[in-house]
């Protein structure tokens, strides 16, 4: 992400808030976006040139998304500024498969409800580019050209030329994935068979560049539909994550049409987030959100000091590894950890009523992982630290039967499409452990284009 560039791109708009309110309420306006306490200056705009100066590098997408929802600026400086945000965040889509998209669409597979359609378009590109068009009286808008052209004359323009005239072509890999999505809402198009047969158009044109739609959620009884990575994303998305628990929770079912679980005893041994999770993944700041509003915590950082505690201390102590690698995970990062996926220990993968005895042969393979993130785009990463009981016995021979399990367990969580990476403990009690996690998970972030603020 060029931080330098989203600094020159928001500084003029945060310091237009300085006609927002009073010097009385730009203390409110700042605190809103996530900007520092704007100090007292002769005049508002001063102050709130100061407050974005103070403003940490850091801490620039966040204020900028906050800025997009809370004052949104004209269409063309909304899109600047997201494809800053979206740089390197999505998929790659390249233009060839876009426009072989294209040429397999007609006008008619691209919507069913022609106001919803316009409304998506307006959300994601620049429509109204003709200023002047009230003084001439005479409207040559791209709205008005889609009106013209798709609308009432549906043969004018095929989809190859409204994607270029939009710029779908060439926009960045998260604005074209977020335009498919759409395209394939029920908001768009309100009828399950047209949306499935246009994702399987769409998945025609995508699968040679390992990109495809995957229905992985239902809204308002609808099937909603995501652009993932073809061998990197399990399907379907979280419906409870439960974890920071070391003990098996005491659960059950409260209702099973809607998957709401109750924890029976015990609450305070383990955690249920039930939320949906966006595209993004599960960042900190996600899960600290829940936290404070769970726990009735209105305060920043008492709220991220407490969460941090809770999942540190759901750790084992007789595993001193799993600990340090926490630690280092956070210790590397500082400042950054609440805008990266977030490093959820001892999360519950299988949850079984009975023991693996009663189950017997039958037993699943793997009932928690040390650790688990949620990367965007439905990407899972498990993330097990083994120490010697993962392949001796008690007295220190080798156990090749226990070997052999897990090592089926980890077939299993891949062909479910979750990622498996493996740490030994020796390797984490180590003098450059801290080193060591960082560079890892610099990597794995790079490679599934996560944006690490400077930290």
């Amino acid at each position: 992400m060029d931080l330098v560039r989203l600094r020159h791109v928001l500084c003029p708009h945060i310091i237009a808030l300085k006609d927002a309110g009073t010097h009385e309420v730009l203390p409110t306006i700042c605190a809103k976006l996530g900007l520092p306490a704007p100090d007292h200056g002769v005049s508002k705009r001063e102050r709130m040139s100061a407050s974005f100066d103070a403003l940490a590098n850091a801490d620039l997408p966040s204020v900028a998304e906050r800025l997009l929802e809370l004052h949104p600026p004209v269409p063309g400086v909304r899109n600047e500024i997201q494809d800053i945000l979206w740089a390197d965040a999505a998929p790659e889509i390249p233009k060839r498969f876009r426009r072989e998209l294209a040429r397999a669409l007609t006008i008619e597979d691209l919507y069913l409800n022609p106001r919803h359609f316009d409304d998506l378009l307006a959300r994601l590109w620049v429509l109204d580019d003709d200023p002047m068009g009230w003084v001439v009286g005479v409207d040559r808008s791209l709205r008005a050209s889609i009106s013209q052209h798709v609308h009432r004359n549906p043969g004018d323009w095929s989809v190859e030329e409204l994607f270029d005239k939009l710029g779908a072509l060439e926009a960045s890999d998260r604005r074209f994935g977020l335009f498919l999505e759409g395209l394939a809402s029920s908001d768009v198009r309100p009828d399950e068979a047209a949306q499935r047969r246009f994702v399987h158009i769409v998945n025609g044109s995508l699968c040679g560049c390992g990109i495809e739609m995957r229905e992985n959620d239902m809204e308002d009884g609808y099937p909603v539909f995501t652009i993932v990575l073809t061998h990197a994303a399990a399907a379907g998305r979280p419906k409870n994550l439960i974890f920071a628990s070391s003990v098996k929770p005491d659960l059950r079912i409260r209702d099973a049409l809607n998957n709401d679980i109750e924890i029976v005893t015990n609450a305070d041994r383990v955690l249920v987030y039930d939320r949906p999770i966006s595209v993004a993944g599960l960042r900190w700041h996600d899960l600290q959100s829940w936290w404070s509003e769970t726990n009735g915590i209105p305060d920043d950082e008492s709220s991220k000091k407490s969460l941090y505690r809770r999942l540190r201390d759901s750790l084992p102590k007789n595993s001193p590894p799993q600990i340090f690698f926490f630690n280092a995970f956070h210790s590397g990062f500082s400042r950054a950890v609440p805008s990266l996926p977030v490093l959820l220990p001892e999360v519950w993968l299988h949850w079984d009523p009975r023991t693996v005895r009663e189950r017997g042969a039958d037993a699943l393979l793997r009932f928690r992982m040390d650790f688990l993130l949620l990367l965007p785009h439905g990407v899972r990463v498990v993330l097990e630290v083994d120490g010697k009981h993962h392949y001796a016995r008690h007295n220190g021979q080798a156990d090749c039967a226990r070997y052999a399990t897990m090592m089926a367990a980890d077939r299993e969580l891949r062909l479910a499409g979750y990622e498996v990476f493996r740490f030994g403990a020796e390797e984490l009690l180590g003098d450059g452990i801290r080193g060591m996690v960082k560079r890892f998970f610099d990597a794995l972030f790079k490679r599934h284009g996560v944006f690490v603020p400077p930290h």
